[in-house]
């Protein structure tokens, strides 16, 4: 078990490289069909896969809000990983994270930042854009650069139910060769992801170590719906869904009007290094 945790540990942190947030407005979607080629505005039967998951998410109406404010507790095999309140524009231009040890972490939509700067740590920058990236999943799946294939049947938990490919276009993160498979719930909300890192290594070898989350226990926030609980796994593509090797708790979800300056890095803080 301990092994299991270090390696998907190992292949989490590389993952946390590749969300640096986003734009993501109507306008910024490219409507890509599965050859590659770009539509004439319409969207393509492979687009109509992750438009159904963001509609069911009320993007429209989650993207009129400018920000949305979170807490997390996350364990791994039992133990606490993290314990913060996550602040983010909705489009994931800003990040604030407001860890429960007293250290501050802030992306001002073009530097990451650490506040105390003496406690600086070597998975900051991980924390700072994993877990918004999480979060805001259901409402980033049209992204810009983003490539769907046409859904297939795939095995998740015993059954076979739909599923589409995500990968991305040329220079889009750090790891454009990474790739999701997507699974939505009969209600058409986001049921899970499985994804591979590519990032410094092979994809064969990327390939023989995915991992999937798992999205649950729905809530309703301004009729928006958010997932309160998130599970961790291994993933195979001739099982879907593998052992749980961690999870996560979201609460006090709500949105905000953010002041002035709220994701200003403060001058005693120290940039976040890649």
């Amino acid at each position: 078990m301990m092994k299991k945790l270090l390696l998907f540990y190992t292949i989490f942190l590389l993952f946390a490289c590749k969300n640096k947030p986003e734009s993501n407005t109507s306008e910024d979607k490219i409507m890509t069909e599965p050859n590659g080629s770009i539509g004439d505005g319409a969207i393509s039967p492979a687009m109509q896969f992750p438009v159904s998951i963001e509609k069911a998410h009320q993007k429209s109406s989650f993207l009129k809000h400018e920000a949305v404010e979170f807490d997390i507790s996350l364990t791994f095999g039992g133990k606490e990983r993290l314990k913060a309140k996550i602040t983010t524009l909705t489009n994931s231009g800003k990040i604030k994270v407001e860890k429960q040890d007293g250290i501050s972490l802030v992306y001002d939509g073009e530097k990451a930042w650490i506040l105390l700067a003496d406690q600086n740590y070597k998975d900051a920058r991980f924390d700072m854009f994993t877990w918004q990236y999480f979060f805001s999943l259901p409402f980033k799946l049209t992204d810009r650069g983003t490539k769907w294939e046409m859904p297939e049947k795939r095995l998740m938990e015993s059954s076979l139910v739909n599923s589409a490919k995500l990968s991305f276009g040329e220079n889009i993160g750090d790891a454009p060769d990474d790739w999701y498979i997507i699974y939505p719930a009969e209600d058409g909300k986001l049921d899970a992801a499985a994804y591979i890192v590519t990032l410094n290594k092979e994809i064969n070898t990327a390939e023989a170590n995915p991992h999937a989350i798992n999205y649950n226990d729905y809530k309703l926030i301004d009729k928006i719906p958010f997932a309160t609980k998130w599970t961790f796994h291994n993933w195979s593509k001739e099982n879907g869904l593998e052992d749980q090797i961690g999870e996560a708790e979201i609460f006090n979800i709500h949105f905000i009007d953010p002041k002035q300056n709220f994701f200003k890095a403060p001058k005693q803080a120290k940039e976040i290094q890649k």
